[in-house]
Formats: C-alpha cells, structure tokens, sequence
C-alpha cells in the first residue's frame, strides 16, 4: 500500500492543466460497447478507475488500441458473451462501480447481461434502483442470483417508454439512455441528470446515430435507432480538479492560474468558492487565482450563517463539498456544509480536528465549520484516504499545514487524480510517494 509524504506551508505558483474528467469518461467507455464500429475518445485521463474499466472492456474481447498520450480507440466487433457470464468477469466488475454502466448498453445489444454489486468509493449507501427501474420499463427483466450474488438482465428487445425517474441519478440517466437509443420506439426520461457528463454522452451517441433531443435538461426524448456507427468524441476537462485546484491556491496563499478549464461547464463551482471569499478571475477559458492573505466567507442577505449545500446539476456537486470544507477551516467566518447525497462523506473530518480544525460534525449530513481565519495552521497528522473525493481534501489540508503529513491508503485518490504529486510538485510543492 502506498502513503504520500508532504511537507506542508509550501506556496504554490504557475500553471496547472485539469485531466479529463472521470465521471464522463467511464461512461464513454461504456457507450462504446454499443458498435460494432471504431470509437475513439481523448483526453482520457490515466488513473485507476478508467484504467480498470479499459482492462476489463479487452478481456471482454474488445480491441483498445492507445492512439496518442491520452487517445485510445475501441472496437466491441467480437465482444466474448461468454467471458461475460464468468465468475472472474462478474468478480472485477464488483471492484469497480463504473462497471454498472456497462447494463444499457449490453442489453441494448447483446440482449443479456450479467453483473455483480458494484464497488467503489466506501461513502454510504450508493443504490442502483434508478439504473434498474428504468431498463425495466423498457421491457427487460431482472433476477437476482442469490447464489453467485450477481443481477442477471435480460430483453428480447427493448421497447420505449415514457418514465419519470425518482432521482436524477447521473449513472443511472446515462444507463437508461444506453439502452434506449437500440429501443424500438420513443422512449422519455423526465427527472433526467442533466450534468455536462450526460451531456456529453449524449452528443457521443448523436453523432453515433442515435436521436435524442432535450440535451441539457432533465427532459430527454430519444427515438430509438436499428444501430449505430463509429464516431470521435473528446472528453472535457474534470469539474472537480478545477475545484480542487482553486480551493489548494486559497489554502496555500497561492497564486495559479487553471488551464483549458472549459469554463462554460462548471456552472455554480466559481461562485460557490467566491461565496467562501477566495477572489478567482476567468482569463479566457483560463481560471487564474491570486495570492490571498485571507479570505472572508459570506453570509445570507438576512446575515444568517451560509449554507453550501450539494444538489443535482445545475446546482453543486457533491463531489466538491470535501474540498469546501476543508478550505473553510482557514477563512474567515462560518458556515454550514450539507451534504446531502451521501450520508458517510463528512466522517473524515475527525481527521482534520485531529490537525487543529475548528468543525463540529452535526449529524452524517451536516458539518459546521468554524474558520481559523489563517490565524492557527493545521497540524502535520498521520491520515489515511478513505474515498477519493476526502483523499483530495486531506492532501489540501496537509500542504497547508505545519510539519509533515502521511496520507496511506492513496490508492484511493490514484483511483480519480492522474499523477497528482508530480503535477503539484511542478508547481511548488512537497510530495513524495513511498
């Protein structure tokens, strides 16, 4: 198992580029089983989860070909059903939550598919009811195998429907448009997600030859297609590794500048850190964050204590809410993190109040955090990464703090940040993989 040692209170300065985004890339890859044509995608980024998921897409008789740095090809023309129904098969795809996408688009044409629970990041319950609900109301049928514990799916052929989803679940909205676009007939999905990561799956599909119409709203209709060819798509720069980068510039006094940050696409992620007070500026399609001394949280026009609250696009993403409350530990004021999608992602903050942070940790939801206003550094601790989204936060907390920290268990942030230590270090800071 591999730790990071840092060696905090080193500004950063100079030039960052975001990977490409994790989230879309996994269902990407995932849509490409559904040709029999050359799919290529860029700006894959290289960390464990995409890298797993491109493994086990040439196991299942997929040919990956690397095209460039971060550009591969796929071909699903002879994908191996057989492999599919293997316990080797159905026990990778139990390691890796990405592997629940692969439903749509298998029984969309293959008519069958077999996969265990998911795993993935250990942050509560994470329920595949919306992903289910929705294929079967395009006809397929599910059992359970207690036995082996694994979900057998199965349709003749898929039929389309209207359906109003109960959660706008991003994996579940991206598997359910999957499997619609072979349906046979018009299928609607109300409550769709509407992220920039179904976004780009669907404009991928459109220009596979699929129909859908609605793109950027919670209302997709998509008519149904007999097949669908090859086609290009590249992946946008990750949300999350921008955000994660404006709030490292605040914690650190630094000044950077994010690259290529396809600022359209962030949506509420810049002004939800202006509201925690740290000045950001777009240059372009560049973020650029000066050096601050300090930086004020705001507060509610009625001078009550601000709330960040996670909600589904084009509200904040959970996925950012680690990160804000770790920078809230060195503003100046308080304010309420809610994190409402995940009942398990706030309980790393003993962590941080074992380094001198000021947070009293409500219920599995809520967190108040009570800013040191840079006034009192966090302490050097010994930590461990418990999900990749705390690990990214741990590492911020740390290169602010005074001392040296260990982050064990780092797995977990390879898993959503490509080469993170040698991409910091470039910039000025202290971390070293042992």
């Amino acid at each position: 198992m591999a730790s990071f040692v840092i060696e905090g209170g080193h500004r950063l300065c100079g030039e960052i580029h975001p990977q490409g985004a994790k989230n879309e890339v996994l269902q990407i890859i995932c849509a490409t089983l559904l040709t029999a044509e050359e799919v290529t995608v860029n700006n894959i980024p290289d960390i464990l989860d995409v890298n797993n998921l491109i493994q086990l897409l040439r196991e299942m008789g997929v040919t990956v070909a690397k095209k460039g740095i971060d550009s591969y090809s796929f071909k699903a023309e002879n994908v191996d059903l057989a492999y599919l129904e293997s316990d080797e098969f159905l026990k990778k795809c139990s390691t890796l939550r990405g592997s629940v996408m692969l439903i749509g688009p298998m029984v969309a044409r293959f008519g069958k598919a077999l996969i265990s629970k998911p795993g993935g990041d250990k942050i509560g319950r994470r329920r595949l009811d919306t992903h289910f609900v929705g294929i079967q109301n395009l006809g397929a049928d599910f059992r359970y195998d207690e036995g082996r514990g694994i979900y057998e799916i199965t349709a003749d052929r898929l039929q389309g429907s209207y359906m109003l989803l109960d959660e706008a679940s991003v994996t579940g909205t991206a598997n359910i448009v999957m499997a619609a676009v072979l349906a046979k007939g018009t299928t609607t999905i109300y409550n769709a997600a509407c992220e920039p990561y179904v976004q780009q799956l669907c404009r991928l599909l459109n220009r596979m030859g699929a129909k859908i119409s609605g793109i950027a709203s919670n209302l997709l209709t998509i008519e149904g297609v007999e097949e669908l060819h090859g086609a290009q798509h590249t992946v946008l720069p990750d949300m999350i590794e921008v955000g994660s980068f404006i709030g490292m510039a605040a914690m650190t006094k630094s000044e950077i500048t994010i690259k290529n940050v396809s600022y359209e696409n962030l949506g509420i992620i810049p002004e939800s850190f202006r509201r925690l007070g740290i000045k950001l500026e777009q240059k372009g399609d560049d973020i650029y964050v000066p050096a601050q001394e300090t930086y004020q949280i705001e507060s509610f026009i009625d001078g009550s204590i601000m709330t960040i609250a996670d909600a589904t696009w084009p509200g904040l993403t959970p996925d950012l809410l680690s990160v804000m409350l770790v920078v809230a530990t060195q503003a100046k004021g308080s304010v309420l993190i809610h994190q409402k999608m995940f009942e398990s992602r706030l309980f790393f903050v003993d962590k941080l109040i074992d380094m001198g942070a000021q947070i009293i940790l409500c219920d599995p939801h809520r967190a108040v955090v009570i800013g040191h206003n840079h006034g009192f550094k966090l302490r050097g601790a010994r930590l461990t990464s418990p999900d990749i989204r705390a690990g990214i936060a741990l590492l911020i907390a740390a290169m602010s703090a005074e001392g040296t920290s260990t982050i064990s268990n780092i797995e977990q942030i390879d898993r959503g940040y490509q080469n993170i230590e040698g991409r910091l270090n470039a910039i000025g800071a202290r971390i070293t993989r042992i």
